[in-house]
């Protein structure tokens, strides 16, 4: 992509998505500009990654054809008033703040029409793995919408959802890592707990997890048929599975996912 990528901010989002698009080759080092008040991390990016940085958010706005707002959504509209008269005329602005609107974003420009791309990615996406939801404004076209996407999907999956269901994305993939970071240590400890020792076990709870994941991806076969294939006639994959549904884990699962979105919402309840 021959485009100069600008991040303001770099926190840890922003830092796996400028890993994951460095990695992948999108573009190229030297075509990753970062703005952040806070110089240790400046200088953590770019020795790690060796992109450009500055503690000058105008400056990043002046040369980004893509600048992507990564900081949090308390002073996402504090930081869009400050570069907006430095955008480029076609620049396009991703916001990956949770809970920012687009109706919010564009009141934060004011007057200035700007191509606007929401999305929530998660952090996997250090890894390429990520799972991101994007949508556009009004002033954004198809084209805007293909070169935010090639962005994305350089380090992970992408989908297009239409907003009023990004409450429930930012449950669902954006927070749930979280949830399955506690899945695969409790799947460790239990392994530990058999005998095996931790190294091995947080190993084998990992790929376990990224394949049973690769299942449903790969083969689009609903996940209560994978399980029922795993799930042998008086086996011990059906004896776990009972217990689970004895202690609640699907419903603690959706309660866990309802009170993210729940979250979601309240974050965006002033902008709509």
């Amino acid at each position: 992509m021959d485009k100069i990528i600008g991040f303001v901010g770099c926190g840890n989002m922003a830092q796996a998505m400028i890993g994951g698009i460095i990695d992948s080759g999108l573009v190229t080092s030297e075509n990753v500009y970062v703005s952040n008040p806070i110089v240790e991390q400046l200088d953590l990016v770019r020795l790690k990654y060796g992109v450009n940085v500055t503690n000058d958010n105008k400056q990043v706005a002046k040369v980004s054809d893509i600048l992507i707002i990564a900081v949090k959504p308390h002073i996402c509209d504090k930081v869009i008033k400050e570069v907006s008269q430095d955008l480029k005329d076609d620049v396009i602005l991703i916001s990956i703040a949770a809970g920012k609107t687009i109706k919010s974003l564009e009141a934060a420009l004011g007057e200035k029409k700007v191509k606007i791309v929401r999305t929530m990615p998660n952090t996997p996406v250090q890894v390429g793995e990520g799972m991101s939801v994007i949508v556009k404004n009004g002033y954004a076209g198809n084209d805007d919408l293909k070169i935010a996407e090639e962005v994305f999907s350089s380090f992970g999956r992408v989908e297009y959802l239409d907003e009023k269901y990004f409450d429930g994305a930012t449950a669902v993939s954006g927070s749930s890592p979280a949830c399955i970071y506690i899945l695969i240590e409790a799947l460790a400890d239990a392994a530990v707990q058999a005998g095996i020792p931790r190294d091995k076990a947080y190993t084998m709870a990992a790929q376990t997890v990224k394949g049973a994941a690769e299942m449903v991806l790969e083969t689009g076969i609903h996940p209560g048929e994978l399980k029922d294939r795993v799930c042998s006639p008086g086996g011990t994959s059906i004896e776990a599975v009972a217990v689970l549904e004895k202690e609640g884990f699907r419903s603690a699962v959706i309660s866990a996912i309802k009170a993210s979105a729940q979250k979601s919402k309240e974050l965006s309840k002033d902008d709509k």
